[in-house]
C-alpha cells in the first residue's frame, strides 16, 4: 500500500494544474466517438473515490461484507458531469482524493488485511482494493492524458 500511496499523493499534487490546462469548453468535449469528455472521465474519477471511500471505511468496520458494483455510464449521465463548471470538478477530485490519502494512512496492519468482496468477485484485502483504486486512476490518467508516470515520478 505504500507505494499506491505515494502514487496517489503525487497524482493529489500534479492532476490539478494538469488538467487545469484544458479550458471549460475543451474539457466538456468528447475525446472521441462513444468516448466521455475529460470532464466526465474526472467525474468517474470522482464515483470511484465515492465507491472506493466506502468499501474503504465499512470494510474496517465489518469485514468480509459485499459491496455492489457501479455502473459507471450511468452514474456519469445521471450527474451530468459534462455541464459541471471544470474547476469544481478539478477542487472536488483533489478534495476528494487527499481525505482517501488520509483514510489510508489511519488503516491498521490488521485492517489492511480485512476482506471483502465487490459484486460476484474474489474476496480482496482493504489493501488490494486500494492498489486497485490507485492503478485504476493512473488508467484513466494515462488514456486521458496521454501519458501518467507509473512510479509518480515525474522524471
Amino acid at each position: 500500500m505504500t507505494d499506491a500511496l505515494e502514487r496517489l499523493r503525487f497524482a493529489i499534487g500534479a492532476l490539478p494544474a494538469a488538467l487545469a490546462r484544458f479550458s471549460d469548453a475543451d474539457a466538456s468535449a468528447p475525446q472521441g466517438p462513444g468516448r466521455w469528455a475529460k470532464k466526465e472521465v474526472v467525474g468517474h474519477l470522482i464515483d470511484s473515490a465515492s465507491n472506493n471511500h466506502q468499501r474503504f471505511v465499512r470494510g474496517q468496520l465489518q469485514a468480509g461484507q459485499t459491496f455492489p458494483r457501479y455502473d459507471q455510464d450511468d452514474w456519469v449521465r445521471v450527474q451530468q458531469y459534462r455541464a459541471a463548471p471544470w474547476a469544481e470538478l478539478i477542487d472536488l477530485w483533489r478534495l476528494y482524493n487527499a481525505h482517501l490519502a488520509r483514510v489510508a494512512v489511519a488503516m491498521t496492519a490488521e485492517a489492511r488485511r480485512v476482506t471483502c468482496r465487490v459484486a460476484d468477485g474474489d474476496p480482496v484485502t482493504l489493501d488490494a482494493l486500494f492498489v486497485d483504486y490507485v492503478d485504476h486512476l493512473e488508467h484513466h490518467l494515462r488514456r486521458m492524458l496521454g501519458a501518467w508516470p507509473a512510479t509518480g515520478d515525474p522524471t
